[in-house]
């Protein structure tokens, strides 16, 4: 079965766009008619995009699904395969559903590759951008213990959480950001049309001006010449720095920076150990093998240098160490985690510690967080401000002294 998009007229004359699902373009078009459209074009959603193993999927998915609409698809499956309806049938239903064609075109991509023999992983790996890889691997290791919905369910939430947090950091930073762009907008203009005028002023006038303004017009010459490289050379600058991020090893070596050194090192090993505890607590209480489970939950990090360090954990168990002794031994870990992981190796209750665990890292990274955003607000004001008040100042200090040299 193939995903073909087509434009039909429908039975008031009305074009009508969409998604089916058909053995080939002749069927397509047959099953068009069975429905009272007259089909106008069917093509392969293969010409549409660039190609993401058999199927090239539109534009929408060059650079993966949208966290909203993951979340969203993601809860919908998880929602009927916990209702014993059958994967493939599941991903129908959603595609059914979906208001995007893109969003249909991919579930049917994946539905059609369950039906020529896949896993359902091996369905979502076809498409890499759109479900990223801890989402590949969840589902592997739900289909391998036979705990499926379990670790749908999980991964709903997960990609809901995630969702959410991401959502309401974006709104806690849009005023500061908002604030900060149109104070440095006005201050660019002010550089660029009005303090040109004023300088005019100044030195017809023959007076010695103040170091600020000299500074300040200096400044705005700057602006005036060069401004326009500046602005492409930072373009360019921001281009080659995305493209050298790209390199796995330059990626690894920020990425370690970022996990041992002051001031990130704590915000970057409470979210990674979020994440990963979070994940394994849910797949090892859905019965998926220890060693699987912390090589999905290692897939959730962020941060590659932990990444790495946990699938050594991985390795390390493997080998027979136990969790505590192996995540000890990685050094990356907080200490109250591995407190946690050894009092539930202990007990026999691992998932349940792990769950607790996640729960504490959370509410110790929401509370960072909200206090990092909190001041974020007042930097942004006081630096604002003390610009415009330096620029003020630099233009009244001369006008202040002309009136000084009238009076006398």
């Amino acid at each position: 079965m193939t995903a073909y998009t087509y434009r039909a007229a429908s039975r008031t004359g009305a074009t009508v766009k969409g998604v089916i699902e058909a053995s080939s373009p002749a069927a397509a078009r047959a099953l068009l008619r069975e429905r009272g459209e007259l089909p106008l074009s069917v093509e392969e959603a293969a010409e549409k995009g660039p190609k993401l193993g058999s199927v090239q999927l539109p534009r929408l998915f060059r650079r993966g699904v949208s966290a909203k609409a993951l979340a969203t698809l993601t809860r919908q499956i998880a929602t009927l395969v916990g209702s014993d309806i059958s994967i493939e049938e599941s991903l129908r239903i959603v595609a059914g559903q979906a208001d995007n064609a893109a969003v249909n075109a991919l579930l049917l991509d994946v539905r059609a590759a369950i039906l020529d023999g896949r896993s359902f992983a091996q369905g979502l790996g076809r498409h890499p951008k759109a479900f990223p890889e801890f989402y590949r691997a969840s589902v592997a290791a739900g289909e391998q213990s036979g705990r499926l919905p379990d670790v749908l369910n999980h991964l709903a939430n997960f990609v809901e959480t995630r969702q959410a947090n991401g959502q309401k950091m974006q709104l806690a930073l849009l005023y500061p950001a908002l604030l900060a762009n149109v104070s440095f907008g006005m201050m660019v203009l002010l550089m660029v049309y009005v303090v040109p005028d004023i300088v005019r002023v100044f030195v017809s006038r023959g007076a010695e001006l103040p170091f600020l303004t000299r500074a300040l017009i200096a400044l705005s010459a700057f602006i005036q010449k060069y401004g326009l490289v500046v602005a492409v050379a930072a373009l360019v600058l921001f281009l080659i720095g995305a493209r050298w991020l790209r390199v796995p090893a330059n990626r690894l070596r920020v990425d370690r920076r970022l996990a041992t050194r002051r001031p990130f090192r704590r915000f970057s090993r409470q979210h990674n150990a979020a994440r990963f505890a979070g994940s394994l607590a849910t797949l090892v209480g859905s019965a998926v093998p220890l060693v699987e489970a912390l090589h999905a939950a290692a897939a959730v990090t962020p941060n590659r240098f932990v990444r790495d360090k946990a699938l050594t954990v991985a390795a390390r168990v493997r080998e027979g160490l136990s969790l505590r002794a192996a995540m000890a031994e990685a050094e990356i870990f907080p200490s109250m985690l591995v407190a946690i992981v050894a009092s539930g190796e202990t007990s026999g209750k691992l998932a349940s510690a792990l769950d607790r665990a996640s729960g504490e890292l959370e509410r110790e990274l929401d509370a960072l967080v909200a206090t990092l955003v909190a001041l974020v607000e007042p930097m942004v004001l006081l630096l604002m401000g003390g610009l415009v008040l330096m620029m003020v100042l630099a233009i009244l200090l001369p006008i202040i002294n002309l009136n000084n040299l009238v009076s006398i």
